[in-house]
């Protein structure tokens, strides 16, 4: 394991957390013009202290900003770049709790080819930093992420191909990589939701659908987080995967099986962080492919509902994972983050704090950290 004593952080959060409504009327009236972008900087650098002190007396092992400057949480390279525009007509299916089918609009598409105007998530990183002294993470989103962004007929004209759009993409996330290794970065983190999504049939028809083929698109996504994170040894990196989270809603269901070699085998990162909080997400069965070098989270504790588990019952799902990984290369996480996008999940800030003080609580009574 790499990173300042990484192989201790038993108790994490995934990394967006609930926005303080301050925060959210801030952007509503920065977007109408009537708040200046220094202004809502302060405004944001707030949220952020919050959000600190609220995951320091939760007592999780590793911090984030809570990703407080971030409209969605791969939002970041849509808003350091050029080449994305407003669109209509591309949208993506979401589902309630209850299963039932919801269809939003992804917003925005790739329409010339992709330019950094600034680094992406560095001045995050650096302000918290400065805001406490508990070891700190960022996120990122993957490459492939980024399939969600490309529309037949409208991207096209940007570039000759779909992998020659997710090489560029790769290309501003290994700038942004070693930008942020070069800052000081010891643990990074890299969200890959598409690779949930690829577990369920019928993501996999929309991404057929606009053109990629999935069982590529999952080695091509690896391979380029492996091209990512290359070169940067005193670094630990992780990997989320997740089905989709926003609103309490999710994209897609499916055990870990299907990709499991792959992925778990392939993937160069150190930890894997894997969503886990139902009967979505499959049994622990698939674990048995994940490498001895490498540790796994368990997002054992939603953030979709105010569930209140218990610490038994966190428990008892640790040791039956511990049946396919040894207890010690396993670790405890909410299953997702709070607030994917801005708006946040149904629960209340109260209840985010006792399921993260849940997290906390049982990493120490499981692993005496």
């Amino acid at each position: 394991m790499t990173g300042e004593d990484a192989e201790s952080y038993r108790a994490e959060v995934v990394g967006s957390m609930l926005r303080p409504a301050f925060l959210l009327q801030a952007r509503d009236n920065y977007a109408a013009g009537k708040l200046s972008d220094t202004a809502l900087g302060r405004l944001e650098n707030r949220a952020v202290d919050e959000c600190v002190a609220v995951q320091e007396q939760a007592g999780v092992d590793v911090l984030t900003d809570g990703e407080m400057r971030r409209s969605v949480f791969a939002s970041q390279l849509v808003q350091a770049t050029e080449g994305f525009e407003p669109v209509e007509g591309n949208t993506v299916d979401w589902f309630t709790l209850d299963g039932e089918k919801e269809t939003s609009p992804v917003t925005v598409a790739v329409v010339r080819p992709i330019r950094r105007r600034r680094y992406l998530s560095t001045e995050e990183w650096s302000y918290l930093r400065g805001r406490t002294d508990r070891p700190i993470k960022v996120t990122i989103p993957s490459p492939t992420m980024y399939a969600y962004y490309w529309v037949p007929g409208v991207s096209d004209p940007a570039y000759p191909s779909t992998e020659a759009y997710l090489q560029d993409v790769a290309h501003i996330l290994g700038d942004e990589v070693d930008e942020l290794a070069r800052l000081g970065a010891t643990y990074i983190q890299v969200d890959a939701p598409e690779f949930g999504m690829l577990l369920d049939p019928h993501q996999k028809r929309w991404f057929a659908e606009k053109g990629f083929a999935p069982e590529q698109m999952v080695r091509l996504g690896v391979d380029l987080i492996n091209d990512i994170i290359a070169g940067h040894p005193n670094v630990t990196f992780g990997l989320h995967i997740c089905r989709g989270n926003d609103a309490s809603r999710y994209m897609a269901k499916g055990g870990y099986a299907a990709l499991a070699k792959e992925i778990f085998g392939r993937v160069a990162v150190d930890r894997l962080l894997l969503e886990y909080d139902d009967e979505r997400s499959g049994d622990f069965e698939p674990l048995r492919e994940v490498p001895e070098d490498k540790v796994v989270v368990l997002g054992l504790v939603t953030t979709k509902w105010p569930r209140k588990e218990t610490d038994e019952e966190l428990m008892a799902r640790i040791e039956e994972a511990s049946r396919y990984i040894p207890l010690d290369r396993l670790a405890l996480s909410t299953q997702c983050g709070f607030a994917s996008v801005a708006r946040g999940n149904a629960i209340t800030s109260d209840v985010q704090h006792q399921k993260l003080d849940l997290v906390s609580r049982v990493a120490r009574r499981v692993w005496n950290a």
